[in-house]
């Protein structure tokens, strides 16, 4: 079978059968049938998926895979590595996105049969999308003669444009030629060029023809991934299959790739507004381009440097919508793939704080309109470059640190961008809306001016007092709110009323100054603070009834008992026998939906995270149920209450749900808490300690008395969230009697 070619590591099989990695290595060490490593290293061995999965099921250890869990292993394992198999599925994917019915025919056969069909296929379907790209995706792309099944044939005579895409733009005035810019053709000076150029990655040529009769085909090892990409296409739709491979993937390789968070993706296309033409020339995996609203005869342009990426882009934002995808591989600075076109919008996040950015290379290059960046200015280069590539009047949104806005070798580049009304707006975020999460990064948005006088002022915006506690990250409803109200005012009238702390614009010329800074927090004037002290005040009174409050819940004094020793059994055991139902937290969900993560368990806090959207069905909370975070080594357990109730489960957390008629959920979640408890349940790893629910201990006891411990838990938990809240206000009172004491809105005495 080619699924035996799939490998699993140890925490592979771990996570298929729903324990700890330290069970996985006692079963090795116990048990003389355990499968045998076929790959990986010594100190991290990989094995036979297929073999794994017999062993699992002989030893009752495994019912069934579930398919979502059988197409990650066959991903992660894949013999060529998870990129190459995961662009495999993407191209599966968008056959069976595209035309079904091709996809139908093809799979109806043996595997090697597929797989020399399926190159054929994919170059029917994929072209049209992707242009010249196709060929950069999958070894052996070509057109065998068996592969006009009947309906093959008839999707093929249809074309691109009847199977509803548009191959070329047709707005008079714009390049229609199929080599695009290359072509050679204009329309004059000022003509926008939107044609598709062809596209490169970087990777060999593809070999072309039908594969010689007595050689393997070359996706035949895919083969098993791709029909279980299918399975869960029929199950949740193309686009969210692919979604969920690649969000498990990005998952499990996070230093590998720098992310920007859906809501910041958002914001920032909302800022560019509707756009016929977008390119992002840093796309990385395609996040903002995805975020863009989808229009009629659209067109998307994306490029990065690392080719995997470029094509991944290119398949997600395909499976998206049906706007053309034109993507390339390449250093965007030193080889822009789109030399000629003029998009209506551009959105981008660079690479920040490169040296090696083609200083040397680049200093007579036509794009420094504003002025050549220095070595240390990578990001100028970056603004330049998407102000080159807008159409007179169109707009670019860039994610910037917020050096950028005031280091001194900038300072020329940042006034002559004022000066000529290239510079619309700067807009602090929050600290923890994108990586690196410690500091605020800043929105630039800039317009390429047009041949009307340049606008006198600019808006400054901080959006910091919208910054969430931990590893939640901001308010994003918050903050996008202030935000477009902010810039749609200022665009409709060129400027904008003060707004105490949070906005303003600012006349150019009070910009001008030796060092041009623009960090908001520099010309924004304070908060209003006409009832400050009033405020303090009521924060105040508040703290005094929280710390009345919790002395009236402290636990009365500890009654001493003789020890105990009660017969015990284990959460796994409960599970076994239907006292309680044991769910994971999820890798996705629907995204408006408020998710409850780790961090808001431990912190008592409100649910605060967001998943990766895709229709995977998530775990909802809801009364009674007791959620146990997994990661860390606390003693945490947390009962859903009313108020959090219908929140998503986040990674790294286990869901208790108890029979009422069985367990009760204080008695529960008290027991779970125990430091012994924890400690004889958790496994220890280098850097980490993870907690294996199943191994939890609870005492065997009658309703009755479960529920008069799960009363005295309950008070205890009152307790705590009075601490936790009096420890709040008291830090918000002394920050703000330093503040006020220090701006002069409060009198020392």
């Amino acid at each position: 079978m080619q699924d035996q070619a799939t490998e699993v590591t140890a925490a592979g099989i771990a996570r298929l059968a729903g324990v700890g990695r330290a069970a996985v290595s006692n079963w090795r060490r116990r048990h003389a049938d355990f499968p045998k490593p076929v790959g990986g290293t010594e100190t991290s061995p990989s094995f036979a998926l297929a073999e794994v999965e017999a062993w699992l099921r002989k030893q009752g250890k495994l019912a069934e895979v579930p398919l979502r869990e059988r197409v990650w292993q066959q991903l992660a394992g894949h013999p060529e590595g998870p990129l190459t198999a995961l662009v495999h599925a993407g191209c599966a994917l968008l056959l069976i996105h595209e035309r079904p019915t091709v996809w139908l025919a093809a799979s109806a056969g043996s595997d090697e049969r597929l797989a020399r069909l399926l190159p054929g296929a994919l170059t029917q379907a994929l072209t049209p999308r992707l242009g010249e790209l196709t060929g950069a995706l999958l070894p052996g792309v070509g057109a065998p003669d068996d592969v006009n099944t009947p309906d093959d044939s008839q999707a093929a005579d249809r074309g691109p444009t009847a199977a509803g895409v548009n191959t070329e733009p047709t707005t008079p005035g714009v390049n229609t030629t199929p080599g695009g810019p290359d072509s050679g053709a204009s329309t004059g000076d000022t003509a926008t060029h939107t044609g598709a150029p062809a596209a490169t990655t970087g990777a060999p040529a593809a070999h072309t023809g039908t594969p010689a009769a007595d050689t393997p085909p070359p996706l035949l090892p895919s083969v098993p991934l791709l029909r279980g990409a299918a399975e869960l296409a029929a199950e949740a739709g193309a686009r969210q299959a692919f979604e969920f491979l690649l969000g498990r993937h990005l998952d499990a390789n996070p230093r590998q790739y720098t992310l920007t968070p859906s809501e910041l993706a958002a914001l920032m296309a909302d800022l560019a507004g509707p756009a016929r033409t977008v390119l992002d020339p840093a796309c990385g995996t395609g996040a903002l381009l995805r975020a863009v609203d989808t229009r009629p005869e659209q067109w998307l342009y994306a490029q990065d440097s690392a080719p995997d990426l470029a094509v991944l882009t290119a398949l997600r934002l395909a499976l998206h919508s049906r706007a053309g995808v034109r993507t390339a591989a390449g250093d965007t600075l030193r080889a822009d793939a789109f030399p000629e076109l003029r998009a209506d919008a551009v959105l981008c996040h660079p690479p920040f704080n490169e040296r090696n950015w083609g200083h040397d290379e680049l200093a007579y290059d036509p794009r420094w309109e504003y002025g050549f960046p220095a070595r240390t200015e990578s990001e100028l280069a970056w603004v330049q470059h998407a102000l080159a590539r807008l159409t007179d009047g169109g707009t670019a949104v860039l994610l910037m640190p917020p050096a950028a806005a005031s280091r001194r070798s900038g300072r020329r580049i940042r006034a002559d961008l004022l000066r000529r009304g290239a510079l619309r707006a700067v807009l602090a975020l929050p600290v923890g809306a994108a990586p690196p999460y410690n500091i605020p990064l800043h929105l630039w948005v800039l317009r390429r001016p047009e041949r009307n006088p340049a606008s006198p002022e600019v808006l400054l915006m901080d959006t910091g007092r919208f910054a969430g506690e931990g590893r939640g990250g901001p308010d994003w409803a918050a903050v996008r709110d202030a935000v477009l109200d902010a810039w749609r005012a200022f665009t409709r009238a060129g400027r904008l009323a003060e707004r105490p702390g949070l906005a303003r614009s600012v006349p150019v010329i009070e910009l001008l100054d030796d060092d041009v800074d623009l960090a908001p927090a520099r010309h924004l004037p304070p908060p209003a603070v006409a009832d400050g002290a009033e405020q303090l005040a009521a924060v105040r009174e508040r703290l005094g009834e929280t710390l009345r409050l919790t002395a009236d819940l402290t636990p009365p004094a500890a009654a001493p008992a003789p020890p105990v020793r009660r017969p015990l059994t284990t959460i796994g055991e409960l599970a076994r026998a239907g006292a309680l139902v044991m769910r994971a937290g999820g890798n996705g969900g629907h995204a408006r939906l408020p998710v409850l993560t780790d961090t808001d368990v431990l912190s008592a806090s409100a649910p605060s995270g967001t998943l990766p959207e895709s229709d995977e069905e998530a775990v909802l909370t809801e009364p009674g149920d007791v959620v146990v975070p997994v990661l860390g080594g606390g003693s945490v357990a947390r009962v859903i209450e009313e108020a959090t109730a219908g929140a998503a489960l986040g990674r790294n957390l286990v869901l208790l749900r108890p029979d009422p008629t069985a367990l009760d959920p204080w008695f529960l979640a008290g027991f779970l808490r125990g430091t012994a408890n924890n400690r004889q349940a958790s496994s220890y790893a280098s850097t980490a300690t993870r907690l294996d629910v199943r191994r939890l201990q609870l005492p065997r006891l009658p309703l009755a008395e479960q529920r008069r411990y799960g009363a005295r838990f309950h008070a205890l938990d009152e307790f705590e969230r009075a601490l936790r809240l009096a420890s709040r206000l008291g830090d918000h009172l002394v920050r703000g009697m330093y503040d006020g004491l220090t701006d002069g809105t409060v009198a020392p005495d």
